[in-house]
């Protein structure tokens, strides 16, 4: 798009939310050439502004993948709902074709927070929101701004002895952004995904409507929200179960040189699920070590260099190795206990006997675990990088399959970054949700998280790893595999249709529904946005786009 075009569509939405929203205008210089720096803020006790300034547009124009670059008209700063629904409902509103993305921790891999025709929200902000309602333990939930970081919601609940139930791996995301996609870790095997443990949402439609839906109340609407990608709504507040919160974690990994004990141990694990506490495990994980040089990756940090680990002397080939990561959450008085409940689950296990690591820690320390390895990334510049990560839903009956041509095929001796692979149980997801999983009742998650570093190793290129997810994705589709993506990117529609499958028309529906003229998260590429030329019609919708990605 041009810049006089661009500084018209600024000009109209400028008109248009002055007029319609009652918004104030503080012009600081009328001549400046910096897109003339106009800044607008919403009435109230705090100015936030709906930004043009360089420094915001440029932090807007990024995601944490590092793949491409789309650059807004403007940013949102809401201070509420309301907020962004007249902004919603403005673009609607208009002829222009612009369009909208919520952006909350900038955490998103492949463009669903970016546009390059329109204004991205922050919705980074907190507006005091944050409600603990104290019940049964079937019945305590937290209330919370859909831009809330889980970090806080955690610290929040806490509070009140509570925590939500599902979890990612990574606290620093919002919760708007994980809903949008499903949301998953370890404790997914027995509570599902972080979308199964929504009680209730306020959502902000294409169309500008702020509404209230769940189970019972505008079903569609939920279901289609969570996993939903941010094509039918953004989340402004969402009602999280909660349940007693442990004191502590015990943290357990064991090694394995064989992929079908992993598997198989791992498959047994995640089968107790209905079991009391004690004869569960309360998060299973596990990953992939494909070189020596993995011992020292963040993902490895957990064993201790007074118990330091030669992987060369536990691997029977050289080859690759499996880590099963579990854990026990306890109450300090049950020290005890925890120790003879451990130690009877592992004895089932087939892992290789010398290679059990222990430690033990505080719940939340546990679960912020990430957070210190980012630190450590921030600290010698390796955390903004490109980050050409690949996550793939894989069936059961596939993975053996999947280990032979990926794991200790394409991907050789060397990695950069981890590689998580563990299963979940199908019947604690929701097929009514937007999110596509696979059609198995026990099916995997393989994550490779790479990195793209300036090393001076082609291996570690962001080309070099974007050809290898290529390949990656070819083996699949030739071994027939059937593996579906999560957090999917694609460059055309039709790869967008044999994603969602079965699903698409529904996925379609929804989308004519809640966002008719298709303005939100147009970064993703899934749908065209609407434009007011009479070339475009509604049947674009459902007619294939040729358009490739950058994000």
């Amino acid at each position: 798009m041009s810049m006089p075009t661009k500084l018209l569509l600024l000009s109209f939405l400028m008109y248009r939310l002055i007029s319609t929203v009652g918004l104030t205008v503080e012009m600081v210089d009328p001549h400046d050439l910096e897109l003339e720096l106009v800044r607008l803020g919403f009435e109230g006790h705090h100015k936030h502004k709906l930004s043009i300034d360089p420094t915001d547009v440029e932090a807007a124009s990024l995601d944490f993948g590092g793949m491409g670059q789309a650059w807004p008209l403007a940013v949102l700063h809401p201070t509420s709902a309301d907020d962004v629904a007249r902004l919603v409902r403005t673009i609607y509103e208009s002829t222009h074709g612009l369009t909208v993305s919520a952006r909350g921790h900038g955490h998103s891999i492949n463009g669903q927070a970016q546009t390059d025709n329109g204004v991205v929200i922050e919705m980074n902000m907190r507006p005091g929101l944050t409600s603990v309602v104290v019940g049964s333990e079937e019945n305590s939930y937290v209330d919370v701004w859909g831009g809330e970081l889980w970090i806080d919601v955690l610290k929040s609940t806490l509070e009140y002895g509570l925590s939500p139930k599902s979890w990612t791996d990574y606290l620093y995301l919002t919760v708007g952004g994980t809903l949008s996609n499903a949301g998953i870790s370890g404790q997914a095997f027995h509570h599902g995904p972080q979308i199964s443990t929504v009680y209730e949402l306020d959502v902000v439609t294409g169309k500008g409507e702020l509404l209230t839906c769940s189970e019972e109340q505008n079903s569609e609407l939920y279901h289609g929200v969570l996993g939903g990608l941010g094509q039918f709504g953004i989340i402004t507040r969402a009602r999280i179960a909660l349940e007693p919160a442990p004191q502590r974690v015990r943290w357990v990994r064991v090694l394995y040189s064989n992929f079908s004990a992993f598997t198989n141990d791992q498959e047994y694990l995640i089968s107790l699920h209905g079991r009391p506490t004690s004869d569960k495990f309360d998060y299973v994980e596990g990953f992939v070590i494909v070189d020596e040089g993995l011992i020292n990756n963040w993902r490895s940090s957990f064993f201790s260099p007074r118990n330091p680990v030669k992987i060369s002397s536990l691997s029977s080939n050289g080859g690759v190795l499996y880590c099963l990561e579990i854990t026990k959450n306890y109450d300090e008085y049950a020290a005890d206990t925890v120790d003879q409940e451990v130690e009877a689950l592992l004895k089932m296990l087939s892992f290789i006997p010398a290679s059990v690591f222990t430690t033990d820690l505080p719940y939340v320390d546990f679960l912020d675990r990430v957070h210190k390895a980012e630190l450590k990334l921030r600290s010698k510049g390796l955390w903004d990088v490109p980050h050409p990560w690949l996550n793939l839903f894989v069936p059961k009956s596939k993975i053996a399959e999947f280990d032979q041509g990926v794991f200790k095929g394409i991907l050789g001796n060397k990695t950069s970054g981890p590689i998580l692979i563990y299963p979940m149980n199908k019947n604690k997801w929701d097929d009514r949700s937007s999110v596509v999983t696979v059609d198995e009742e026990v099916f995997y998650l393989v994550a490779l998280l790479r990195s793209a570093l300036d090393s001076g190793e082609e291996t570690q290129t962001l080309e070099y790893l974007k050809d290898q997810n290529r390949r990656i994705l070819d083996f699949c589709r030739e071994a027939e595999i059937g593996v579906k993506q999560y957090l999917p990117s694609y460059s055309t529609q039709q790869e967008w249709m044999d994603h969602f499958g079965d699903k698409w028309d529904l996925f379609l529906h929804r989308k004519m529904q809640f966002d008719p003229k298709r303005i939100l998260a147009p970064g993703l590429r899934i749908f065209h946005p609407s434009v007011p030329s009479s070339s475009a019609t509604s049947s674009s919708m459902s007619t294939p786009s040729s358009s490739s990605s950058s994000c």
